[in-house]
């Protein structure tokens, strides 16, 4: 028997898909965001490696526990492109304040899993003759159930902390996914476990210059956002580490990825993006990314594309005055301070 390994789709550009990874995200800022992400996997390879993910969430400081709501949506093929999933899930977060410069956040995840094979498809040594081809039936085991429907859960923790000036904000986190490890098989004779996955990441904001907050895009300071992430899932590690900055709203990035294991490889993923702001509370990101790989048994797949859209309402409180409304830099309005409830990136 061959033993075959599989993790989740994995995002380059994991600042702009937060929920996917953390559901502790939900509602961290104030307003209204929407995020679309595609993922093209090794365009190279004649096989249909594509992801799509969108999210939305809010966040309104007057709801109990003052987190947010959002929903997910989740579309990968995988197994050479035979196998579709299928992801819906919601997720909730409370809001825990921790002192006048930090707040925690704690986020749940539910949800339901579909996955579906195209059978039909596949092609046996034992139904093939060396003349006609593909002509025979073969006597590989049919799979009992052609569709899974699955529950699944996440749960996830974040601290966010800045400094007094106002130049400076951080974010440290950690998730895990698929909690109980549902059962993935076709087949009622063996199991097939959703292996658990890990996810820890922090990352920084520093604005260098004269700034009037996190979230303006026409002011003279230079924004870095450096960050790390690592991630666990069915044997294999994988680790990111880079930096975004953004001027004017143009965003650059420069992330080193690599994967631990069984399958070892490195890639170097460069970002550009830009942001542009409609009015005071809406904006639109749109960021490209491509993955070069290094080195690894993947050279030579063409590495990966990933597109991403961000549209964010940054509205100051749909039930009445919010203590995260869009205020001068280091004001605090109902108990929460202003410069953790904006971030560029």
């Amino acid at each position: 028997m061959i033993q075959l390994f599989g993790q989740d789709p994995y995002f380059s550009q994991f600042q702009n898909v937060p929920i996917y990874y953390n559901p502790a995200y939900t509602g961290l800022y104030t307003g209204i965001r929407a995020r679309f992400a595609f993922r093209d996997q090794w365009p190279a390879l004649p096989y249909d490696f594509k992801s799509y993910h969108f999210s939305a969430d809010i966040g309104e400081r007057n709801l109990p526990g003052s987190g947010g709501v959002g929903l997910l949506i989740n579309t990968d093929n995988e197994g050479i492109g035979f196998i579709k999933n299928f992801n819906l899930g919601l997720a909730v977060a409370v809001r825990i304040p921790l002192s006048k410069n930090a707040i925690g956040q704690l986020g749940f995840k539910a949800a339901w899993l579909q996955k579906r094979i195209n059978w039909d498809d596949f092609v046996f040594s034992d139904a093939l003759d060396e003349r006609y081809g593909n002509i025979y039936a073969t006597g590989f085991q049919r799979p009992d159930r052609n569709v899974l429907n699955l529950p699944d859960f996440g749960v996830g923790g974040i601290v966010q902390f800045a400094d007094e000036t106002g130049s400076f904000s951080g974010t440290v986190g950690f998730a895990a996914d698929h909690l109980f490890e549902p059962d993935q098989s076709f087949l009622q004779t063996a199991k097939a476990p959703l292996p658990r996955k890990y996810v820890a990441h922090i990352d920084g904001i520093y604005a260098i210059g004269s700034s009037s907050g996190f979230n303006t895009v026409s002011d003279d300071a230079l924004k870095l956002n450096p960050g790390i992430m690592f991630q666990s899932q069915g044997g294999l590690n994988a680790i990111q580490a880079g930096m975004n900055l953004t001027k004017y709203g143009v965003y650059l990035g420069l992330w080193y990825k690599g994967a631990f294991g069984t399958y070892a490889n490195t890639s170097l993923a460069m970002l550009v993006g830009y942001r542009y702001v409609f009015a005071d509370n809406i904006g639109i990101k749109f960021t490209y990314s491509y993955d070069m790989q290094l080195s690894g048994a993947l050279m030579g797949t063409g590495g990966a594309h990933e597109v991403t859209l961000v549209i964010d309402f940054n509205t100051g409180g749909f039930l009445g005055s919010s203590g995260g409304g869009s205020t001068s830099r280091g004001i605090k309005r109902g108990g929460y301070d202003s410069r953790l409830e904006c971030s560029e990136f």
